[in-house]
């Protein structure tokens, strides 16, 4: 007699499309974006009024962008950039998109979202394409969607495939790296070029800025990793890796006190592992081995509190970056490879996403290490104190 199959979660859903990317929507920033033209037509009495309720509703509002495709072929599996609402009270993905945009013959690979609101960029076969936020009315209700951007980004047309794409956190800059090796960094919404290297790698893999914006660190195919003096244009410092070591991933954490640190996740022989570099003298701190198997995607929380690691087996890994201990895994929370990983905004949820058309949200819980055994040892300690009493007061039979 087989087993009966179990019904997927909620949080767990398929769109139809394998993807390659994900990111969460910044829907307050966006929200103000969408309602200013609204707001200067709106009697401000009843604005007023009901800012308080407004406020609450756009802050309990999550939508997640997947983005990916089967391809130029004709295989029938669209090219699409996915949207998708998650409810937390009920730990649950909208079970069909709340809007999906076709893409033709061209498979988004990569994907980044301004972090203001501005929309996001997508890397296709030949160029990058940005695409605007929308909102259409759906009934008496209005919708967020998307729509390409009137918004042509020359600069970036028919340069080739791009792998990597980043913005800094505040969105005024940008960067892309191309499979050719090509690495490009524009100001944003200017488009002026102030880093344009042909021979930056072999092939670039991977990009992410400093939380301050002053640095910017590129991973390659092959050969140590960069680190970019934005301001300058010029590499300041040569990341380098053991012989078995492959650079997979990187991205740049900030501490409570303002310490900038970089995490590399690197594939070896054992596996999969998380590298600590200190942003200062760019010497490796740290390495931990983390998974037998090898990592497919990497994130860091915003709040730098967690990081987390998806594997070519389909799991995903939440981990302490203070011990780096692993504090949380969904063993096969995809049927396929993890493709990509997002935290969002407020660091509660983790959105990984496969090429089996899945996406998945782990929500986010903050463990104190030790809490549990601190409250054992102390019970154990009353106990004893309790039990010394008792006997002293005959309350206790004597065990000589």
């Amino acid at each position: 007699m087989g087993k009966s199959k179990k019904p997927d979660r909620p949080s767990l859903q398929k769109y139809g499309v394998p993807f390659y990317s994900s990111g969460w929507v910044p829907f307050k920033e966006l929200r103000s974006k969408l309602q200013s033209h609204d707001r200067q037509q709106s009697d401000d009495k009843d604005e007023d009024s009901g800012n308080e309720s407004t406020q609450q509703e756009i802050s309990d509002q999550y939508y997640v962008v997947l983005a990916g495709g089967g391809g130029e072929g004709c295989s029938g599996i669209p090219n699409a950039i996915v949207l998708a609402q998650f409810d937390f009270a009920s730990n649950s993905l909208s079970a069909q998109p709340v809007a999906k945009l076709g893409l033709g013959s061209d498979v988004p690979y990569r994907m980044v979202v301004h972090p203001g609101g501005d929309g996001l960029l997508c890397a296709l076969p030949k160029s990058c394409r940005f695409f605007d936020w929308d909102e259409v009315k759906d009934n008496d209700a209005h919708r967020l969607s998307l729509k390409e951007s009137e918004k042509v980004l020359t600069q970036l047309e028919d340069i080739g495939q791009q792998l990597a794409l980043a913005f800094n956190n505040d969105g005024s800059v940008f960067a892309v790296g191309g499979e050719d090796g090509y690495l490009r960094v524009f100001k944003w919404p200017s488009m002026e070029i102030i880093l344009n290297e042909a021979e930056a790698h072999a092939s670039l893999k991977d990009l992410s800025f400093s939380p301050d914006g002053k640095f910017l660190v590129s991973l390659g195919s092959r050969g140590p990793g960069r680190v970019w003096d934005v301001t300058s244009s010029t590499v300041v410092a040569s990341l380098s890796k053991d012989n078995d070591e492959v650079f997979a991933m990187c991205r740049f954490s900030q501490s409570s006190d303002k310490t900038q640190v970089l995490y590399i996740a690197a594939i070896t022989g054992k596996g999969g592992s998380i590298q600590t570099w200190d942003s200062s003298s760019w010497k490796r701190i740290g390495s931990k081995h983390i998974s037998r198997d090898s990592v497919s995607s990497f994130s860091v929380s915003p709040d730098g509190k967690f990081l987390a690691m998806g594997t070519v087996e389909g799991d995903v890994l939440i981990i302490n970056p203070i011990n780096m201990r692993v504090q949380t895994v969904v063993r096969k929370a995809h049927l396929g490879m993890v493709t990509a990983l997002a935290f969002s905004h407020d660091s509660r949820a983790l959105v990984s996403a496969s090429m089996d058309s899945s996406a998945r949200v782990t929500l986010v819980e903050e463990k104190k290490s030790g809490g549990l055994s601190l409250w054992i040892i102390l019970f154990i300690i009353l106990l004893a104190i309790a039990a010394y009493f008792m006997k002293n007061e005959g309350l206790l039979p004597s065990l000589g």
